[in-house]
C-alpha cells in the first residue's frame, strides 16, 4: 500500500505535471536543431509565404521550380501573417507547428483531466509530447500539426457532446464549421478520411441500441443522464451542412485554380490529389504500412495501451463482447475516432509516416480513459506501470530527440543554411546584386531570399553585361561558368562538402 501511495503521489503531483510539461515543449523546441529546410519538402512549404511577402501571390503559389504549389494557402497565409510581426522567417515559419503542438497538449490534458482525472490528464499529455512524431513535427515546416489541431478540435466537440448528452446547437455547428474550414483550406478533404469513417461506425452503433447497455459503465454516470431529449444516447452527426459549407469554400480555391491557374488541373488535382488513390505515380506501400511504425513512433505508450487493454481483457475471461457492453459512449467515440483514421488512411495507396499523426491525440485520449476507468484495477497495477510508462517514454524520447539534434550538429546538417547567410550577410554589406543559378536544393532560394533561380546561359549574359555583382552556383555548374564569365573569380565562401543526402557544395562567385 506504501509503494502505491508513493506512486500515486508521484503522478498526481503538480511537480511532475510541470516536469513533463516543461520537457515536452522543450523537446518540441529543439528537435529539429539545427534549422534548415533540406529535407521532408519543407522548402516547397515554406516558399508559399515567402512567395506571398514577396510577389503578393496570396491565393496560388508555386514551388521553387516553378511548380504549382499544391496545397491550400491557410499554412501560408499565417506565416507571412507571423513574419509581419517577428520580421523572422524562421520564426515565421516554424511558429504554426510549434504552437499547434503546445495547443493541442493543453487542450488535450484539460479535456482528459476533466473527465478521468489528474493522473489520466499527466498521462494522456505525456504520451502526446513524450514519443518518437511529436517532438519532430513540431517545428518542422509542414502543415501535419495545424491539420492535426484542426481534426483534434473537430474530434473533442463530437466527444464532449456524447460526454454530457447535450444536443447539437446552432453554435455549436458554427465551431464546427469554422474547424472544418480550417482543415480544408490547411490541407483539403482529407479531413473526411480522419473523421467521416469514425462517426459511421459511432452512428451504426448507436442505431444498434448497443449504446442503452453501454451507458451502465460502472465509471459513467448514471443513464439517464446519458440519454437526449429523444431518450437515445447523443448522436455524433451534427448535420450536414458545416460539411457541406466548407467543403464548398474548399472547392471554391480549387475551380479558381483550375480556371486561372496553367498546370493546377494536371499538378493539383490530378497529380496530389486522384493520383494518392493510383499506384502510378506515387510508390504504394501495403496496407499494414502505418500499423508498425504507429506502434514504433508511438512506443511506449503503443505497448503500454495494448497491455492493458490484454490485461482487462483477461479478467474478463477473454470475452471481448463485454467489454465493448460496459464501455461508456464516450470511449466508444475516441475508439471509432482513431481506429477509423488509421483504417481510412491505410486503404489509400500513397503513405508516409507523418501524414497517419491525427490519430495520436485521440489515441491519448484512449490511454486516460483506460487509465481512468476503474479505480479497483488502477490501485493495484496501473499507478505503478504508468510511472514506468513515464519514465521510460522521458527516457526514450529526450534521448532520441537529443542524439538526433548532436548529430544534426556534428555533420553539419545546416551547412547550406549557413552559406546562405554568409552570402546575404556579404551582399548586404558590399551592396552586390546577384543571383542563383538553377539548383537540385529548393531551400538554396530561400536561404539566399530569393524568389528564382537564373538559368546559366542568363547568368552568362547579365554578367557580361555588368548586371551582376555575384553569382552562387553549385560546384559542378561553376566549373563550366567560370570561362565564361569576365573578370570571374571565386570567393572564398562556399558550403562545406555535404553528405550525399544533402545535395551538392556551392560556391560564390564575385569580380
Amino acid at each position: 500500500m506504501g509503494e502505491i501511495g508513493r506512486t500515486q503521489t508521484f503522478l498526481s503531483s503538480n511537480r511532475t505535471l510541470w516536469i513533463v510539461a516543461s520537457l515536452t515543449i522543450l523537446l518540441f523546441a529543439i528537435a529539429n536543431l539545427p534549422w534548415c529546410l533540406d529535407d521532408y519538402d519543407q522548402a516547397k512549404q515554406a516558399f508559399t509565404s515567402f512567395q506571398m511577402i514577396k510577389e503578393g501571390r496570396w491565393f496560388y503559389q508555386q514551388t521553387p521550380h516553378q511548380h504549382v504549389a499544391t496545397k491550400p494557402p491557410l499554412a501560408g497565409w499565417t506565416s507571412a501573417g507571423l513574419f509581419a510581426i517577428t520580421r523572422s522567417w524562421d520564426m515565421a515559419w516554424r511558429l504554426p507547428s510549434f504552437l499547434s503542438a503546445v495547443a493541442i497538449a493543453t487542450v488535450l490534458f484539460r479535456a482528459a483531466s476533466s473527465a478521468y482525472g489528474t493522473v489520466a490528464g499527466l498521462l494522456a499529455v505525456g504520451a502526446f509530447g513524450l514519443n518518437l512524431l511529436s517532438p519532430r513535427l513540431a517545428t518542422l515546416v509542414r502543415t501535419d500539426m495545424p491539420l492535426a489541431l484542426a481534426i483534434f478540435l473537430i474530434g473533442l466537440l463530437i466527444w464532449e457532446k456524447i460526454r454530457t448528452a447535450t444536443p447539437w446547437t446552432q453554435r455549436d455547428r458554427i465551431y464546427l464549421f469554422a474547424f472544418l474550414t480550417v482543415a480544408m483550406l490547411i490541407k483539403g478533404p482529407i479531413v473526411y478520411a480522419f473523421l467521416l469513417p469514425g462517426i459511421a461506425l459511432f452512428e451504426w452503433w448507436r442505431s444498434r441500441g448497443a449504446r442503452s447497455q453501454g451507458a451502465m459503465s460502472p465509471s459513467s454516470a448514471s443513464r439517464a443522464e446519458r440519454l437526449d431529449a429523444a431518450g437515445r444516447l447523443q448522436s455524433a452527426w451534427p448535420g450536414w451542412w458545416p460539411w457541406i459549407a466548407s467543403l464548398a469554400i474548399f472547392l471554391l480555391w480549387v475551380i479558381g485554380g483550375v480556371a486561372f491557374q496553367p498546370g493546377f488541373f494536371e499538378q493539383v488535382v490530378v497529380r496530389e490529389f486522384a493520383a494518392r488513390f493510383a499506384e502510378n505515380v506515387h510508390p504504394p506501400q501495403p496496407l499494414y504500412f502505418y500499423f508498425p511504425h504507429l506502434l514504433h513512433k508511438f512506443f511506449p505508450w503503443s505497448v503500454f495501451m495494448m497491455a492493458i487493454a490484454i490485461v482487462d481483457l483477461r479478467s474478463r475471461n477473454w470475452r471481448l463482447r463485454s467489454v465493448f457492453r460496459e464501455m461508456s459512449p464516450e470511449t466508444f467515440w475516441l475508439l471509432c475516432w482513431s481506429v477509423g483514421g488509421l483504417i481510412a488512411m491505410s486503404l489509400i495507396p500513397s503513405k508516409r509516416v507523418d501524414r497517419i499523426f491525427p490519430v495520436v491525440p485521440p489515441l491519448c485520449l484512449v490511454l486516460a480513459a483506460q487509465i481512468g476507468r476503474d479505480a479497483a484495477l488502477r490501485r493495484r497495477v496501473l499507478y505503478r506501470w504508468s510511472a514506468i510508462a513515464l519514465i521510460l517514454a522521458i527516457l526514450v524520447a529526450g534521448g532520441y530527440t537529443i542524439s538526433k539534434v548532436i548529430t544534426g550538429y556534428l555533420d553539419h546538417r545546416d551547412t547550406l543554411a549557413v552559406f546562405g547567410r554568409e552570402v546575404r550577410h556579404e551582399g548586404e554589406l558590399r551592396h552586390w546584386c546577384y543571383e542563383v543559378v538553377s539548383a537540385r536544393d529548393e531551400a538554396l532560394l530561400l536561404y539566399l531570399r530569393k524568389t528564382r533561380f537564373i538559368e546559366p546561359s542568363h547568368a552568362v549574359a547579365e554578367w557580361n553585361r555588368g548586371d551582376l555583382d555575384a553569382l552562387v552556383a553549385s560546384t559542378d555548374k561553376a566549373t563550366g561558368l567560370m570561362p565564361e564569365l569576365q573578370g570571374a573569380v571565386l570567393s572564398g565562401l562556399k558550403s562545406t562538402e555535404p553528405n550525399a543526402e544533402q545535395g551538392k557544395a556551392y560556391v560564390l562567385i564575385t569580380h
